[in-house]
């Protein structure tokens, strides 16, 4: 059975930031629709803001998890025995790798929002992709699960 220390599960949730914006947007889809009458701007802003928040949740979704000797991350889902190296990140060496020195080949999970990250290895000859750039908020941590393999 696998240990505490062999799994991972993140969720890239969006920043409290984006909620904000999400109740300014239904606040302007009210005024739009305000000259019309009070119903029909509340009516606006409801549904402006519930369209705006599953928008939100939808792009926050997203997740890397390890676990059942697979790596899933987004849509990609790839056997440990398939992966490589994995490096943790700071902030810096992510911007670098996602900008200067990505390479188009590579698979990214990027979310902008969250500033560090892992590169992992494909080791796979039939696989074209050279790398795995995964956004996470806690590179040590799946590094530590990736290398624990």
């Amino acid at each position: 059975m696998a240990g505490k220390d062999s799994t991972y599960d993140e969720r890239l949730t969006a920043p409290a930031g984006w909620w904000a914006v999400t109740a300014m947007a239904g606040v302007m889809g009210g005024l739009i629709f305000l000259r019309v009458s009070p119903a029909a701007a509340l009516a606006a802003a409801l549904v402006t803001a519930v369209l705006c928040g599953a928008l939100v949740v939808a792009y926050g979704r997203v997740g890397v998890r390890v676990q059942d000797g697979y790596l899933e991350a987004g849509p990609a889902r790839l056997p440990l025995t398939a992966l490589g190296a994995a490096t943790a990140l700071d902030a810096e060496a992510a911007r670098r790798l996602r900008t200067t020195e990505a390479d188009a080949r590579a698979f990214m999970l990027l979310r902008g929002y969250v500033s560090t990250a892992v590169r992992v290895d494909v080791l796979d000859p039939e696989d074209p992709t050279p790398y795995l750039y995964l956004s996470t908020r806690r590179p040590d941590k799946l590094v530590k699960v990736l290398s624990a393999r």
